[in-house]
């Protein structure tokens, strides 16, 4: 069996996480057990998400074991099988790990998919994956937006976000992003088709609360929270009556050392408005109907979808921090073969 290149959490984060939290390590490939089979990951996707796994708290996952390598949903071939069902050659994506081979079991998170059915095999990770299926649920289950609304996106030049906006203008609304720098901030309204975009950098909560009320003059409807903070606090001042908040992350509390929190829930009493957890795994039956959607509306040039591809293992933690530097452009994939 082939030896494996894997890049392990070898201690829990504390604040930014820094190279020495993590280790690439060489091991062997262990023997195949009856239904069982052996991936060759190619590509691995890297995600705001995984941070939260390194640390040692309860959450919708089980921490990362220190000592393992780190978890990531993987696209890759079939090698080896002792599965019935799984051939090698056949391409499969799956909750794996960021290593070159993984070992699958039947009966588990990974399956088949065709590399046929798709432009490129890594849009199961970007457009029809996880990060697709996280803005197409849930803008429209979760935040239920109604043609002519305003929806307020932050992070809305990430992975996420990019396509929501794009989603609620499909939808008849008014989108307004909020991102980092002047460079993302003309990629919100040249590339994705925003409204308007508001650039968050040099901005404290009362300029951000301004700049949205000057975007959005009759005020937000929908708000997809994708960072938190200030950000979160500002949008918060700007509800309408019976706005509807998606809480679907919170990066820019994900290295904080202490809790932080939103001070401004106040404003969710004073317009009768909601605020709702959003999570993927929810509606995993249904990305049938998610990937169709989304696939007919691509295809009909009304959605853009940017992928930001760096190479090689040695090269995962300097990836994996440009999520929280903001320095990828479009969903964020780390090529292993």
């Amino acid at each position: 069996m082939p030896t494996n290149r894997r890049f392990l959490l070898q201690r829990r984060p504390q604040g930014d996480p820094v190279a020495e939290d993590f280790a690439l390590v060489e091991a062997p490939t262990p023997d195949l057990a009856d239904g069982q089979f052996l991936i060759r990951n190619h590509y691995a996707s890297l995600d705001p998400a995984m941070r939260g796994w390194m640390d040692d708290a309860d959450s919708y996952m089980p921490p990362i074991p220190l000592g393992t390598p780190v978890r990531a949903s993987t696209i890759g071939v079939v090698e080896a099988s002792r599965a019935d069902g799984f051939t090698p050659g056949q391409w499969v994506m799956g909750l794996n790990a960021i290593e070159e081979y993984s070992v699958g079991t039947v009966g588990g998170f990974t399956q088949p998919i065709d590399p046929a059915a798709v432009p490129s095999i890594t849009n199961y990770l970007s457009l029809f994956g996880a990060v697709g299926m996280t803005a197409y649920f849930g803008l429209f289950e979760v935040c239920e937006p109604k043609p002519g609304e305003t929806v307020l996106v932050t992070g809305a030049a990430g992975a996420v976000g990019s396509i929501v906006g794009q989603l609620a203008k499909i939808h008849g609304c008014r989108t307004v992003g909020i991102a980092g720098g002047a460079d993302k901030c003309a990629r919100l309204t040249d590339r994705y088709g925003f409204d308007a975009a508001i650039d968050y950098r040099g901005k404290d909560e009362a300029a951000l609360t301004a700049a949205i009320a000057q975007a959005a003059p009759d005020g937000v409807d929908v708000i997809f929270e994708n960072v938190g903070g200030i950000i979160l606090d500002a949008g918060l001042m700007n509800l309408n009556m019976g706005a509807r908040v998606g809480l679907c992350g919170l990066i820019s509390e994900y290295n904080s050392t202490a809790p932080v929190g939103a001070r401004n829930l106040w404003r969710l009493i004073v317009k009768r408005a909601s605020i709702r957890g959003l999570l993927v795994m929810d509606f995993v039956a249904r990305f049938g109907e998610g990937a169709a959607q989304m696939g007919q509306w691509a295809a009909q040039g009304k959605l853009v979808v940017d992928e930001h591809v760096d190479e090689g293992i040695d090269n995962a933690y300097p990836a994996f921090m440009r999520l929280f530097a903001g320095s990828n452009q479009g969903k964020m994939i780390l090529k292993l073969a």
